[in-house]
């Protein structure tokens, strides 16, 4: 014995109300999800229903001793917070490996002009927002300027699993404009997680010109040296873990690499969430593995991205809406996060020379936010730059958004002319769903139809 003191261990009855509320949590979220999806709705409504319905809104009114007993105690939430920190790490690494580089190449210019638009107009308009609302919703740890970026960036950012998985359910996916969506988005996306590191590091350090200089520097050398060195490790390792009959060695090599990159962006003073989205990108060089990594897929998007949505739920607050301040600027923000995005990409698309009905197709499907607004929104209340009403109106956007998506979508597809190249793409697509049996579902599996069921 060195004398040092043992380690410390959980008490019982913190282990016990930490595995009831995950069950509860987890099984809360399946339901409404299932529910949700049955009603028309995403599935992301139903999740963060569930945290609603077991958070301080419902069940802290309801049954103030139970809650308390549940979810109030901080080791709860700290343990509740660990799961979901890496369930949200590993949906953002599976959501980078939807990145598909060679049709990003075939259609850049037009994906360029569209998710450039789509990206600074609502920028500027969050920001300006931002500079305007009523201080009773700006975290109070935050300063205003940084409150005004992280709003603009929760204003442009897209959702690549809730587009995929709408354009999928639609059959969309073998059109040029449900192509061309998903090229942009993948644009969005990469650049969103960019800009949140940016203005999370901004946060952090402060908004001194040198402070934000130094992480844009290392988030620019992160970003070579992962192109380069980091893309001929990665695919290496994953060469080598296809060798085995077996997929359990390339689903841990994934998990260590999307962890790793985390790790290192952190350790910068950057957001992990980006270094999780670079690592699943480096993922998909190895074509061989992505058939692989179909069981982290099943396990992130059925249980550890469900949990994720249902915790974020459990941060929401839906009486502050109560109050007409927090009302009026939940109305403002989401009116302007929809108008933004629209007027980008609709702006983006006719540049572009699309028709009319193609620009408004664009502007519906890039408008979904989903799961990856819950992720910026959930960073920002982190960081204490949201409080608990911002961080419940940027949710709302959110689901608004991701509502909104598919009728819109559907209205505007349907006066927009098949093309002899679009009747060929399906007939392939539906050649080769007719000859590979017992096909994994294409919202669990396999990119670029993949996308998270409800996100």
């Amino acid at each position: 014995m060195d004398g040092s003191a043992p380690l410390a261990q959980l008490a019982p009855g913190t282990l016990l109300a930490f595995l009831v509320a995950v069950v509860l949590l987890l099984l809360v979220a399946r339901v409404l999800g299932r529910l949700a999806e049955r009603l028309g709705l995403p599935a992301i409504v139903g999740e963060l229903l569930a945290g609603v319905l077991l958070g301080p809104s419902l069940l802290g009114q309801v049954a103030p001793g139970f809650w308390s007993w549940l979810l109030k105690g901080p080791e709860q939430i700290h343990l509740l917070d660990a799961v979901a920190q890496l369930g949200v790490l590993l949906l953002v690494g599976i959501t980078g490996t939807h990145l598909d580089i060679p049709g990003l190449r075939r259609r850049g210019l037009a994906a360029a002009t569209i998710s450039g638009t789509g990206l600074v107009i609502p920028l500027v308009s969050g920001v300006a927002l931002g500079l305007v609302l009523p201080a009773t919703v700006v975290g109070g740890d935050s300063d205003r300027g940084v409150f005004a970026l992280y709003l603009g960036v929760a204003m442009c950012v897209s959702a690549i699993p809730v587009i995929a998985k709408t354009l999928s359910d639609m059959r969309l996916l073998h059109r040029n404009i449900g192509q061309l969506t998903l090229a942009a988005g993948m644009v969005d996306d990469a650049v969103g997680w960019l800009l949140l590191s940016v203005v999370s590091a901004a946060a952090t350090v402060g908004v001194s010109a040198s402070g934000v200089t130094l992480s844009v520097v290392y988030l620019i050398a992160f970003v070579l040296l992962s192109a380069t060195v980091g893309r001929v490790l990665v695919r290496r390792t994953m060469v080598l873990t296809t060798r085995s009959d077996e997929s359990g060695p390339t689903v841990a090599a994934a998990v260590i690499i999307i962890l790793l990159g985390a790790v290192i962006t952190h350790s910068l003073r950057l957001e992990p969430i980006f270094g999780a989205f670079v690592a699943g990108i480096l993922l998909t060089s190895s074509r061989a593995a992505q058939v692989r990594l179909a069981p982290l897929r099943t396990i992130v998007m059925s249980v550890l991205a469900p949990l994720f949505i249902a915790t974020a739920g459990l941060r929401m607050d839906l009486t502050a809406l109560a109050r007409p301040a927090v009302a009026l600027t939940a109305v403002a923000v989401v009116l302007v996060a929809i108008a933004g995005k629209f007027a980008g990409a609709y702006l983006g698309a006719r540049l572009s020379r699309l028709t009319r009905w193609e620009a408004l197709a664009l502007g519906a499907g890039m408008n979904a936010r989903g799961v990856v607004e819950v992720v910026v929104a959930l960073t920002g209340l982190r960081l204490g730059v949201l409080n608990t009403a911002a961080y419940t109106i940027i949710v709302l956007v959110a689901i608004v958004t991701s509502v909104m998506a598919p009728p819109l979508l559907r209205l505007s597809m349907a006066r927009v002319e098949y093309g002899e190249d679009e009747r060929l793409r399906r007939i392939d697509h539906e050649t080769w769903h007719a000859t590979v049996p017992e096909r994994p579902a294409p919202d669990r599996a396999e990119p670029p139809a993949q996308g998270r069921p409800d996100a």
